[in-house]
């Protein structure tokens, strides 16, 4: 039989949380049924071979998957098929892949964890965050499960009849051995929960916000990460790559009536929110966020089917569409549209690479006589394993998606 035929099957699949973060997914379990967690090689020729490969932050294995997370500049065109590799060569050459620690087989507690963290990953959470929440598993401790929730989950008043009534049903249909299932989510609290309990007013803020802080570029707002991050509960490079991933979403907003003139721009994270007012003459002041609101998520994907059906709709000349005339045509005229539009394209990215579908983002470009995307467009096509391929630039790989789009449209 030949080597290709002996080869073992290795599933990528990417986390629907996490474009830094993807599974590799075996025929059957490593050795022992192990849930380990490497953020060092150390002993294990595992890990040794994986963190040999530039660009990997750590690994995950449970049952038969191994999670890896990547810097966030690292390509998963490049490395999915070295990280492939790796994995092959070291199963093939020994019997103690996790080193001699994590040969041994894993307690149940830890097994029951990796089992349901995965179900959690595949089938639940990406559900769950287009309500801007997420589910985690706290701690499994004698058959028992204990689950947290945060972002929209929390302070919704249906999150724990979600949990009770689908989550649980899963999970015990999958699971059959778990004991108990058990909501550690304190439901009444949460900074800032994307739903808040009540809508209340709230208190009297005015709280100036420096020079300088809040600027505009090409008619998007632009807040200094340095200031906001720490607002935000984070450091400014976890900001940055939350803005790109869409765990930190932003709204922007004209004022209306006696508003007018006047814009409101709001960040929320899963659990942290920051709000500015900014008056016609650029002075700015923080402001209470609003209570309760949409879910940020959730408006930005309604954004993506508007825009998913107006792309669909244009024939001949009308394509490309920049986006500026792409935010007119939608009646998007406010500081920070061409914003929303760049990340509601980003979404349909990711849900046509999901069906395997041409990117219908390909139709909007930025404006100049090179009629491309934004740099944005091909970061995310090449963290979707769909960007340039070896022997190709940018814009060729930008006119071969148009014309597979064209080609779907025309069947």
């Amino acid at each position: 039989m030949s080597d290709t035929a002996n080869r073992r099957r290795i599933r990528a699949q990417s986390s629907a949380s996490d474009p830094d973060v993807m599974g590799f997914i075996l025929d059957a379990p490593i050795k022992g049924g192990a849930s380990v967690r490497f953020e060092a090689a150390g002993d294990a020729p595992l890990a040794g071979a994986l963190f040999a490969l530039e660009g990997i932050v750590l690994i995950e294995v449970s049952d038969a998957t191994i999670w890896v997370k990547k810097h966030a500049e690292a390509n998963w065109a490049m490395l999915k098929p070295a990280i492939a590799a790796a994995i092959r060569e070291v199963l093939d050459d020994t019997d103690t892949p996790l080193g001699q620690d994590g040969s041994a087989e894993a307690s149940p507690d830890d097994s029951l964890r990796g089992a349901v963290e995965e179900l959690l990953e595949r089938q639940v959470n990406p559900a769950v965050a287009a309500h801007g929440g997420h589910i985690a598993v706290e701690k499994v401790e004698g058959g028992s499960v204990y689950l947290r929730m945060s972002g929209g989950c929390q302070g919704c008043a249906a999150s724990a009849a979600t949990l009770r009534e689908g989550v649980e049903r899963m999970l015990r249909a999958a699971l059959p051995h778990i004991d108990r299932i058990v909501d550690l989510t304190d439901h009444e609290a949460g900074e800032n929960p994307f739903y808040a309990s009540n809508d209340g007013p709230s208190p009297v803020m005015n709280r100036p916000v420096p020079d300088g802080v809040i600027a505009w570029e090409e008619g998007q707002v632009m807040v200094d990460p340095d200031y906001l991050a720490p607002k935000l509960g984070l450091n400014p490079e976890t900001l940055r790559a939350g803005l790109q991933r869409g765990d930190v979403v932003g709204v922007t907003e004209a004022g209306e009536g006696n508003d007018s003139g006047k814009t409101r721009i709001i960040l929320r994270t899963p659990t942290r929110a920051w709000a500015a007012e900014v008056d016609p003459n650029g002075a700015a002041r923080e402001i209470p966020p609003p209570r309760v609101v949409e879910s940020a998520s959730a408006k930005e994907k309604d954004l993506s089917k508007r825009i998913r059906t107006y792309l669909e709709g244009l024939t001949g000349d009308e394509i490309p569409i920049t986006y500026g005339a792409l935010s007119r045509a939608l009646g998007l005229w406010a500081p920070g549209s061409v914003a929303k539009v760049t990340r509601a394209l980003e979404t349909t990215m990711r849900e046509d690479a999901a069906a395997d579908r041409p990117f219908i983002a390909a139709r909007a470009v930025n404006r100049g006589r090179d009629k491309l995307p934004g740099k944005g467009y091909f970061d995310l096509a090449r963290a979707l394993s769909r960007g340039p391929r070896p022997d190709e630039t940018e814009p060729d790989a930008h006119a071969r998606e148009l014309r597979r789009l064209h080609e779907a449209m025309v069947k």
